[in-house]
């Protein structure tokens, strides 16, 4: 609206109750906000860009054929109002409405002033109305629009151009404009999808090119035709909905586009749903929303368990859904019903029954089942079992198999079958996840289970075990210690123990088979290796006559007590001193296998006898457990010298023992340490270094013995492997030498020249050049051949036949090893005879080859083959 005498250039479709956009208001500056209202809102509405459109569809009749549209300025708050006639014309085609139209002229503007007393024109901004041009036109082209005129054409010669997009700018060459008479044009059809509005300036200038008018602006819309289908984003779309939703739960929103203008009838989409399957419990599970493609639920009674997947198709159509006139497309949703925890399991049966043997444990002993509607394999459907009474003390529990579902009644504790012969379990299974709300069903499932304890043969057990008694030792053979038996926990079972001895380090006791008497078959010794911490263990064994048998172990532990059985002896055994008195002395003590009271204090002392100990040595008691040994002469030769000692513990009664002492007396220095170079040895080598001594001797000839007596049996079978004839017999690599029979005469008579050869007879050098017989050698230097020596090593035979083989292949006269080998020439005119003239005398059926049998082992078989013999 420019003005209130401004003109509204409008566009009425033919068809009666059918919407339609009418016309385009625009303000005067495009930097002014207007705001547009109908006077019948209900009928017509304007948007902010100026579009005049009707709300609904209604017959054209006289109440509705005219209104006003009012405009405000937002910030001035400047009213303006103009009014809108409408009127019915009938359809017209393109071509009719070519033929009819009148083209339009726009004129360059201006506008008078005063000034000075004379009115001056003035050129002013001036918006021309948008030409509205549908697309898909058909022609023919040029098309005329408008025509661009100015008054000043008159008096001058004018030329008119169009800059701008489609113009003179990409994409060029869609509007053109006539230079002379200003008739502005189309060139071919406009598409709205891709260029909706194209903004031109017109020019006006004269002959030489001054510009004689302002360039107008010219705004061509493109008004959009219904040429799109509407498109579906996916052509399958995938929604869920929890089973058991209520009304009016949201599904999932399907969405197309349009091409088209989407402020146009032509772009308005609206959603309708087609079919649905399965059609059950309703063929009207679900509805859409027609203009936002929301899908809701609008009846009850989803139950995956019936229907696990509905298939909707959709359609949307343009034209805001009119069947007639708008386009249409499909798209399918597959609504699939997720499960809720709706059905609890169920156990398939009240009592379940199962078995275990006793003393078993981690053994299935029954196997629960349960059915659920639910989806397997999900929180809904995966059971989870629990035990309600009957097992307080927890020998049982339940877990559950992720494949089956089902729950495995497992023991964890021990049972005995004299405690417990039988447990009636309650057990409940429900879901991971609790039931869903509003479910009539109860949220768990019960059962029985009945547990039958098998009575099996057991371990008998000692008691106590160990058992521990205390005795002295040194108690002699047959003494009776205790009774060690055990018990049979199988009270309902009739069988009998019988005792055996399982482990006796010393082999000091005996256990009576029938009733575990132990008796004693050696002395007991405390101070033996085989008593740790004066207790010595023997180890018993219980045995049952069950089926099958049944054994157990009990330990007695004998802690010994000490007796006075053991005499002291001295300690160290052997000591060095010098010759005189001064500068030290030999400490000793006692060592005692007891323990106390039964050990020290010890008592030192030095035999009467002989007579020279005492002359010689004195002994100074220094407290209970030690003593001191001096030389009691002024000097003493040096050597070894055997001293004894009586040493007595302090027993009840006291044990004494003589104990010798070696004593090594030797030259010393101003230290007190022996100086001798050479040790003195006592009477000779100790026991112990002769038996080593002998004993290594004795394997040393062992091993002699053996390595000769491998040998001659070595030597022997070498022997054995050879032939057992006669060396006369043996012909093998032996050169026979016969006699030499005498050369007389006519030995003598033969021609020598038959065994020379060609080259010999026939020279080359009275050859002919180039004639040559093939078989002749070629005139070479001869090869060297290795020679072998007369008694060659064997092995060098193989580095011989190697180098021959090398020789063989340098040698050029030699032939390959695939030809024809002609060794040497013979001659011609052999005197010896053919050998096939010789011919035997008779058969050799006729022939006695008996006597070969004489020859020795190796003729038999010629003669078995030649003498017809059987073998």
């Amino acid at each position: 609206i420019c003005a209130v005498g401004g003109f509204i250039n409008t566009l009425l479709r033919s068809l009666r109750n059918a919407q339609g956009v009418f016309d385009y208001f625009s303000n005067c500056n495009g930097k002014r906000k207007v705001q547009y209202e109908s006077s019948e809102p209900a009928d017509f509405k304007v948007d902010e860009d100026g579009m005049v459109y009707a709300v609904r569809s209604f017959p054209l009749s006289s109440e509705h054929a005219k209104f006003l549209i009012y405009a405000q300025d937002k910030e001035t708050q400047e009213k303006w109002q103009v009014a809108v006639k409408l009127s019915l014309k009938p359809t017209l085609t393109e071509e009719s409405v070519k033929e009819s139209a009148e083209v339009e002229e726009i004129v360059f503007p201006r506008q008078f002033s005063k000034h000075s007393g004379h009115l001056q024109r003035q050129k002013r901004d001036w918006v021309i109305p948008p030409i509205n041009l549908p697309e898909n036109s058909r022609g023919p082209f040029p098309q005329e629009l408008v025509r661009i005129r100015s008054d000043r054409d008159k008096n001058l010669s004018l030329r008119y151009s169009v800059t701008g997009p489609g113009a003179d700018q990409p994409p060029t060459g869609i509007f053109i404009i006539n230079p002379i008479s200003g008739q502005l044009s189309v060139t071919k059809p406009l598409d709205r999808e891709q260029i909706a509005r194209f903004h031109l300036r017109a020019h006006a200038v004269d002959i030489n090119g001054n510009q004689v008018e302002n360039p107008i602006d010219i705004v061509i819309n493109v008004i959009d035709m219904n040429d799109n289908r509407p498109e579906f984003l996916h052509q399958v779309w995938n929604g869920t909905v929890p089973e058991g939703s209520k009304p009016g739960t949201y599904v999932m929103t399907v969405t197309a586009i349009d091409a088209d203008d989407p402020n146009a009838l032509n772009g308005m989409l609206r959603y309708r749903i087609v079919s649905q399957a399965p059609s059950t419990p309703s063929p009207n599970m679900f509805t859409i929303n027609n203009e936002t493609g929301d899908i809701i639920t609008v009846a009850a009674g989803l139950d995956r368990e019936k229907v696990q997947q509905y298939t909707l198709i959709i359609q949307a159509t343009d034209m805001e859904g009119n069947p007639t006139y708008g386009l249409s497309n499909t798209a399918t949703a597959i609504i699939t019903v997720t499960d809720v925890n709706d059905n609890p399991p169920e156990f398939t049966a009240m009592t379940f029954y199962g078995e275990v043997p006793e003393n078993r444990v981690d053994i299935i002993v029954a196997n629960l089942t349960v059915t659920d509607k639910d989806q397997p394999h999900t929180p809904a459907w995966n059971a989870v079992y629990r035990i309600s009474g009957g097992d307080p003390t927890g020998r049982f529990a339940i877990q559950t198999d992720p494949n089956s579902n089902d729950g495995l009644v497992t023991v964890v504790k021990p049972i005995d079958f004299e405690t417990n012969r039988m447990f009636v379990l309650t057990v409940a299974a429900e879901n991971q996840v609790p039931l869903a709300k509003g479910i009539q069903h109860p949220p768990q499932s019960t059962a029985t289970v009945s547990v039958t304890v098998i009575d099996v043969n057991e371990n008998p057990y000692f008691a106590p075990n160990p058992k521990i008694i205390r005795q002295e030792e040194g108690l002699h053979a047959g003494t009776m210690l205790t009774t060690f038996t055990a018990q049979d926990p199988d009270r309902y079972m009739q069988q009998n123990i019988r005792y055996t001895k399982l482990s006796d380090p010393a082999n000091w006791l005996k256990i009576d088979p029938v009733n575990g008497q132990i008796t004693t078959i050696a002395v007991l010794d405390r101070e033996s290796p085989n008593v740790k911490n004066n207790i010595y263990n023997a180890t018993f064994l219980a045995s049952d006559n069950g089926i099958p048998p049944m054994s157990g172990t009990g330990t007695l532990q004998i802690y010994l007590l000490d007796i006075n059985d053991n005499a002291p002896q001295v300690l160290p055994q052997e000591a060095e001193t010098c010759e005189t008195p001064d500068p030290n002395s030999i400490n000793i003590t006692a060592l005692d296998y007891d323990i106390d009271p039964n050990a020290g204090p010890f008592a030192f002392d030095l035999p009467l006898s002989p007579v020279t100990i005492k002359r010689n040595w004195t002994i100074t008691r220094l407290n209970g457990d030690f003593a001191q040994l001096n030389l009691k002469i002024k000097f003493l030769e040096a050597g070894i010298y055997e001293v004894p000692i009586i040493i007595t513990d302090s027993g009840n009664p006291p044990k004494s023992n003589i104990s010798i002492l070696r004593v090594k007396v030797c030259q010393c220095d101003s230290n007190g340490d022996c100086t001798d170079v050479d040790r003195i040895v006592g009477a000779g080598l100790g026991t112990g270094a002769i038996i080593a001594i002998l004993l290594c001797i004795i394997i040393l000839l062992i091993l002699v013995l053996m390595f000769v007596v491998w040998m001659k049996r070595r030597d022997k079978e070498r022997q054995a492997k050879q032939l057992l004839i006669d060396p006369e017999d043996d012909v093998r690599d032996n050169i026979l030498k016969y006699d030499e029979e005498g050369g007389g005469e006519e030995d003598q008579d033969y021609d020598l020249s038959q065994l020379q050869q060609p080259d010999t007879v026939e020279p080359d050098a009275i050859k002919p050049v180039g004639i040559r017989r093939m078989d002749e050698r070629p005139i070479h230097a001869e090869p060297q051949y290795p020679v072998r020596s007369a008694a060659p090593h064997p092995g060098d035979i193989g580095d011989f036949i190697n180098e021959g083989l090398k020789a063989a292949d340098n040698d050029p006269t030699a032939p390959p090893y695939d030809s024809l080998l002609v060794f040497d020439y013979e001659g011609s005119g052999s005197t010896a005879g053919s050998l096939s003239s010789l011919n035997s005398s008779s058969s050799g059926g006729e022939q006695d080859y008996d006597y070969l049998n004489d020859w020795g082992p190796r003729f038999k078989k010629l003669a078995d083959m030649y003498g017809g013999g059987d073998d």
